[in-house]
């Protein structure tokens, strides 16, 4: 019963993810060489994900908000992307502790 559950779940989650890989295929070709493109992707891609949150009152925290990024079907590629952009400047000697 337990193997044919995990089956079908499996069935169902790759044709659920099946049409987003050509997106994702095309997300992983971009390859940056241009510093123009480097510095844009940096400036764009944020180093970690902008919604994640502690709510604090009088110095407490009472609550984490996780971070929601990870619903992005895409953020394993975009994050990627924006490693591939660092890489590139680093080895361009450029300085990236502003993007980090």
């Amino acid at each position: 019963m337990t193997v044919t559950y995990l089956k079908s779940a499996a069935c169902l989650r790759n044709w659920l993810q099946a049409p987003l890989q050509p997106i994702r295929a095309a997300i992983d070709s971009i390859e940056v060489q241009d510093p123009r493109l480097a510095h844009f992707l940096c400036r764009w891609i944020p180093a970690r994900c902008p919604f994640e949150r502690d709510v604090v009152l009088f110095g407490h925290k009472l609550m984490h908000i996780p971070p929601m990024c990870k619903l992005n079907p895409f953020y394993d590629q975009v994050v990627g992307l924006r490693f591939r952009a660092l890489s590139f400047l680093a080895e361009q000697g450029e300085d990236i502790s502003r993007y980090l």
